[in-house]
């Protein structure tokens, strides 16, 4: 039987070991339903034997693929639609007119998911700003799960994940329909750079970002961590770029380096001293 009793606080402890998320201890119904297929597949008696594997082994695949299951992947094309609307008035706008000598931005969508978030970011430009596609537009789309990111690249979708955030306009002009799913056509995927990133590791291997996407994702961390994460953001992001962090998130109490940054219709974040006329929503 796949649901006899196991031990969850091993599962959350080696979660938080190696992605730095911590989980609920409560949530144990969310092992079962999610690591029920691994067990299943590789033949192991119920979840209680298999985490009793994992428990006596040296870390390894098994490992690896528990923790890539019990990780959130929830993400939508354009989701919550304003921090999109705040790249089309104001943020391209802003870096077109500063970057106008090196012709380059950079732009990191971190915890990408299966990659809708770097796809919206991509078919804006192509929209609002086609000036830029003769710019280098660097997107860098990163996320700890493998299996997200092999999704990501493929860039192939449901139905129902596709009617989630994307017109059927949009859909119809950067979508193929192949069976029941809808692949990004060729010209859109060729704009993301995908690579398997840990949050909680080093991250020079990125250049300096112009823009970065950091939402919902700092929810899922303990106060150490988010303060860690945030001091490599203010290091990694441009003293005149951009941060955007999910709507129930916030800098507040965790770096004093960034000052939020309220426009009719969205919040972000900018280093301190970055600009001016910026009214302090924290």
């Amino acid at each position: 039987m796949l649901s006899s009793a196991f031990d969850f606080e091993y599962l959350c402890n080696l979660v938080r070991e190696k992605s730095g998320v911590v989980l609920d201890l409560h949530k144990d119904y969310l092992a079962t339903l999610h690591l029920s297929p691994i067990v299943t597949q590789a033949k192991f008696e119920s979840l209680a034997a298999f985490v009793d594997f994992l428990k006596q082994s040296p870390f390894g695949q098994f490992h690896l693929q528990a923790i890539e299951a019990l990780l959130i992947n929830e993400t939508s094309f354009f989701r919550d639609r304003y921090p999109f609307e705040v790249l089309k008035s104001l943020v391209f706008p802003a870096l077109i007119q500063s970057r106008s000598a090196q012709k380059t931005i950079h732009i990191w969508c971190a915890a990408c998911s299966t990659g809708q978030e770097p796809y919206s970011i991509a078919m804006l430009i192509r929209e609002a700003f086609p000036e830029l596609l003769s710019w280098q537009i660097w997107i860098i789309a990163s996320d700890f799960s493998s299996l997200a990111l092999d999704r990501a690249r493929i860039g192939k979708y449901t139905t129902l994940e596709i009617n989630r955030g994307l017109t059927s306009e949009l859909r119809d002009r950067y979508f193929q329909q192949t069976g029941q799913s809808w692949q990004a056509i060729d010209k859109i995927r060729q704009m993301i750079e995908f690579r398997q990133l840990n949050l909680i590791e080093s991250w020079h291997s990125l250049p300096q970002m112009d823009i970065i996407f950091l939402r919902n994702v700092l929810i899922y961390f303990d106060l150490e961590t988010k303060r860690s994460i945030l001091n490599k953001v203010q290091h990694t992001l441009q003293p005149d770029g951009y941060l955007f962090l999910g709507g129930g998130e916030t800098t507040f109490h965790l770096s004093s380096r960034f000052e939020a940054v309220r426009n009719q219709t969205s919040l972000y974040h900018r280093l301190r001293n970055a600009g001016s006329n910026r009214l302090l929503a924290d």
